[in-house]
């Protein structure tokens, strides 16, 4: 039986048996059945490769954390999720540098305040995820939005219903003027704006 640990758009943790293209942490969410206890632990949610120097891992064993898994990287960005400092090195190194650029500036800002700020932007204390209104002209390439409350990712003057198999045909935009829910944490649309570019799945580059 999967295991509740596939990640959507909107940070929800779904149990289905698709294979993802990174691995997510948020710390230890799993009881000793294996079992969601809690939907994070800790506010550096990060985003890694799903092999690293041949380390082996137990799914969800007993005092590790609890590995997640995204369709791609712009699922991850838009759950929250940012690239982890030790095996995505120079992702990470490339995501501080443009965050501090694309959000009023900040000097050499610290991790620890970049996972704060997306820890509010991202999270409720119900488990939902915090979505915020903007208009379609405003909202990047790699940024995911919800309609009916079903996730979409914005690509290349395009939208793509997302699933965790993979992205529907593309369909037009809505107008320019048509307010939209956004639900990419809205730091991580910043650098989007300035040309931070998202690993998007294939799915959405064969249209």
């Amino acid at each position: 039986m999967a295991l509740q640990n596939r990640v959507t758009p909107l940070g929800q943790l779904e149990a289905v048996s698709a294979k993802g293209a990174w691995l997510g942490n948020r710390g230890i969410l799993h009881d000793d059945q294996k079992r969601i206890a809690a939907p994070w632990r800790h506010k550096a949610w990060v985003t890694c490769q799903l092999e690293f120097k041949g380390r082996k891992r137990e799914i969800f064993g007993e005092g590790t954390y609890s590995e997640l898994f995204f369709l791609d990287e712009a699922t991850a960005l838009a759950a929250g999720h940012r690239p982890c400092g030790e095996c995505r090195r120079a992702r990470f190194n490339e995501f501080k540098l443009l965050w501090s650029q694309a959000n009023d500036g900040m000097v050499s800002p610290k991790i620890a305040d970049i996972d704060k700020l997306l820890h509010a932007e991202r999270a409720i204390k119900t488990g939902d995820k915090l979505t915020y209104e903007a208009l379609m002209s405003d909202v990047p390439s790699g940024a995911m939005v919800a309609v009916e409350g079903e996730p979409y990712l914005i690509w290349h003057d395009k939208m793509y219903h997302w699933s965790h198999q993979g992205y529907d045909e593309p369909i037009k935009l809505p107008p320019a003027s048509v307010e939209v829910t956004v639900i990419t944490p809205r730091s991580i649309v910043k650098l989007f704006e300035i040309g931070f570019v998202p690993q998007v799945h294939d799915s959405a580059n064969i249209a």
